[in-house]
């Protein structure tokens, strides 16, 4: 008797085409308008369609994309204050999470933040981008961890999902902003002082959001300039 397997449909590929969408949206290599086919994520993945399509999906849900009658798929309205209002919303959970990690970090705590911070300085220096957002996001997780909020970090969680850590590293000046931010952080967690932590994280996330939106819109000139030439 033959036995036939069922290939079981793993929902984290819709998750795992979504993410790849939304990186693509926000980093402006796909411009408000583009038409998204799911046959291509899906080639580009190296998925089933079904999966890339409920990507797809959930992105429309969110507002990344738009479903238009006889076009499919196609990417909605963004603009550079629309990245700067996401980044604000960030901004402002992770500096109460940094507020109350102040707090609470203990001294085996700030040793491995400190150890996340040099190895992403010598990342940024041999220029890896790949292992610089490793660390880069380590040392914001841990730091989150120490707030020991459950509900804020589920929430802060929410905001960052729209952020491509994917594409950080390309974006002119922000190696050099991480480096620099992550030392005022680390200076007033290990101080303990939790009113400089705040500060110190809103600025970070904020001039990050800058950055990528100054990226967005800069990307949005130059393709307008080649549309009209």
């Amino acid at each position: 008797m033959v036995q036939t397997h069922q290939v079981k449909h793993r929902p984290q590929l819709g998750d795992e085409a979504a993410t790849y969408v939304r990186a693509l949206v926000m980093s402006g290599e796909l411009r408000p308008g583009t038409q998204v086919r799911a046959e291509s994520i899906a080639e580009v993945l190296g998925i089933s369609t079904t999966p890339a399509r409920e990507g797809l999906q959930s992105l429309r849900v969110e507002g990344f994309l738009e479903l238009v009658p006889r076009r499919g798929f196609q990417v909605a309205p963004l603009t550079g204050q629309d990245i700067r209002d996401l980044f604000r919303a960030q901004a402002l959970l992770g500096g109460e999470l940094a507020y109350r990690a102040a707090a609470k970090a203990g001294a085996a705590d700030l040793v491995e933040l400190e150890a996340l911070h040099h190895e992403l300085i010598a990342a940024s220096a041999r220029r890896d981008t790949g292992l610089l957002e490793e660390k880069n996001h380590a040392f914001h997780r841990l730091i989150n961890r120490l707030a020991d909020s459950r509900k804020l970090i589920l929430v802060h969680g929410l905001t960052t999902r729209y952020v491509p850590r994917m594409f950080y590293a390309s974006i002119p000046g922000w190696q050099e902003a991480t480096v620099e931010d992550h030392t005022e952080i680390l200076a007033a967690l290990k101080a303990g002082d939790a009113a400089a932590a705040r500060r110190a994280m809103e600025e970070h996330l904020t001039r990050a959001g800058e950055l990528l939106a100054e990226h967005f819109d800069a990307r949005g000139a130059e393709g307008m300039r080649r549309t009209s030439a």
